[in-house]
């Protein structure tokens, strides 16, 4: 390789095969990252219109039946929040229908069936996190091997010279310390992006969480005036 060409794709192009393996294994993988980052930025959204769309209905007065039978029909378009009110209610009518009458039991079994479903949710929703990290750990280590590899291929060659420059030495260590270039190329977006979805993903674990402890409260009081009315003087 000409010394005076030093540019990127003429370094990669000129590297020993064990060096351009690794770059591909690289930018492979830099790919995949990328697209799994968008995957996440847009599924994170629609998780959190469709939660807020739901929180609006839900406290905008509507009955909970009503609620639950908009959630039963629209179940595949239903966002995360939707999903687990319908698992609580869904457990609640089928306790009711086997005669249980009994708050305590109604009362858990809805909360039991929430936080079934809410663990499935927060699975969905952190799926592509760990490849992120093993991506944002690993990645700068493959580059390292490359650029080790690299280096120990470029002093092999210089071996049989009668005169080493700098001039002889500098391409063959450039197209090594490409490899590490590339390794933190794809490294530091899945870093970054891996920490912004953990912030975004622990913040609608709350929110979710916190609507499971709401709605809990409410079928208590529903509960709890459901047997004053029944214990009052005439019923």
């Amino acid at each position: 390789m000409n010394s005076q060409d030093m540019s990127i794709i003429s370094l990669m192009l000129h590297a020993s095969w064990m060096v351009q393996l690794v770059l591909l294994l690289l930018l492979s993988v830099s790919i995949a990252s990328w697209a799994a980052i968008l995957r996440k930025l847009f599924a994170l959204a629609r998780i959190k219109a469709l939660n807020e769309e739901f929180e609006r209905e839900f406290w905008s007065g509507a009955s909970l039946n009503d609620l639950y039978a908009n959630a039963t029909r629209n179940a595949r378009q239903a966002g995360p929040m939707e999903r687990i009110f319908a698992s609580g209610m869904r457990e609640h009518q089928k306790l009711r229908e086997r005669r249980i009458a009994d708050p305590g039991t109604l009362l858990d079994g809805a909360r039991r069936a929430m936080r079934a479903s809410f663990q499935r949710e927060m699975d969905v929703v952190e799926s592509s996190l760990s490849f992120l990290a093993s991506v944002g750990s690993v990645s700068p280590y493959v580059g390292l091997f490359g650029t080790v590899w690299g280096i120990m291929h470029a002093f092999t060659g210089f071996a049989g010279m009668a005169q080493v420059t700098l001039a002889t030495v500098a391409p063959g260590i450039a197209e090594a310390l490409v490899a590490t270039a590339i390794g933190l190329f794809a490294a530091i977006p899945a870093v970054i992006a891996y920490n912004r979805f953990a912030r975004d993903i622990d913040r609608v674990a709350t929110h979710q969480e916190t609507f499971i402890e709401e709605f809990s409260n409410i079928l208590q009081r529903n509960l709890g005036a459901h047997v004053a009315h029944a214990a009052a003087p005439g019923h």
